[in-house]
């Protein structure tokens, strides 16, 4: 795992290394790139334990503490970049903007995409995660919430939260069949990944400082990428909320060692 801005290694418990396995390279790498992730601070929605997904909620006062405990730590670091992407969810952007405010670089490009959306919980989304659990039971919403590649019900059009999410403006230029009505991890995954491997690997590569402010889950799949995880050790991945992790990367955008 990439190690924070304090210093800490973050991520994955101790008595999951072992889900990791091979995945680390034998061969030492020389650190080349830096990369820096960080996942948005805690939202309202994080706060009332609903299921937040694709609905923009604010970030709470505590998340916003967090961001700007994040641009310290980043300030303080003396990390600069030269570009910035995050997703179009608010708590997302304003984790991003309490960054780049509490370091001077607020000039810097942005670049917001829908690929680095939370994961999408479905019919799920607005409940509270222990009456939801009433409801459906323990053992299903740990399904839901905890498998790979097991999806929530789908969001459909009598939804509360429909009209705000799927009809929103900012998912117009969406192509057919792009707009997720519920998604696995894997499928968060598979819709965040082009993003990485078309936009941001190359923007790294040409030996640009990148930043990522994003969520949970679409993070995850990033570092699933990057070190090689299995499906069940990303499971076990938790991303601390407004935490910078910084990556030290390789030629070949992998953590070096």
């Amino acid at each position: 795992m990439g190690i924070s801005v304090g210093g800490e290694r973050v991520g994955v418990k101790d008595k999951d290394k072992k889900k990791r396995g091979k995945r680390r390279h034998t061969v030492s790498m020389a650190a080349v790139h830096r990369l820096v992730i960080v996942r948005h601070g805690e939202s309202a929605w994080n706060q009332e334990n609903r299921f937040c997904g694709w609905f923009d909620a604010d970030l709470s006062e505590k998340g916003v503490e967090e961001a700007k405990r994040g641009a310290l730590a980043i300030k303080e670091a003396g990390l600069k970049f030269d570009v910035c992407y995050t997703s179009v969810l608010k708590r997302a952007v304003k984790t991003l903007w309490t960054i780049m405010e509490g370091t001077d670089q607020m000039w810097l490009p942005v670049i917001r995409t829908w690929r680095l959306n939370e994961r999408h919980y479905g019919g799920l989304t607005g409940l509270n995660k222990a009456e939801t659990a009433e409801k459906h039971g323990e053992e299903q919403v740990k399904i839901w919430r905890r498998s790979f590649d097991i999806p929530p019900p789908p969001m459909d059009k009598d939804h509360p939260y429909h009209k705000v999410i799927s009809e929103s403006r900012r998912y117009k230029g969406l192509k057919p069949g792009e707009l997720p009505t519920c998604e696995s991890l894997k499928d968060t995954i598979a819709r965040a990944l082009p993003f990485w491997n078309d936009v941001i690997a190359p923007e790294i590569k040409a030996g640009k400082n990148v930043i990522i402010a994003a969520h949970g889950n679409s993070l995850r799949g990033i570092v699933k990428h990057l070190e090689d995880m299995s499906d069940a050790a990303i499971m076990e991945l938790n991303l601390p909320t407004g935490i910078p992790i910084v990556y030290e990367l390789d030629a070949n955008l992998k953590p070096a060692h």
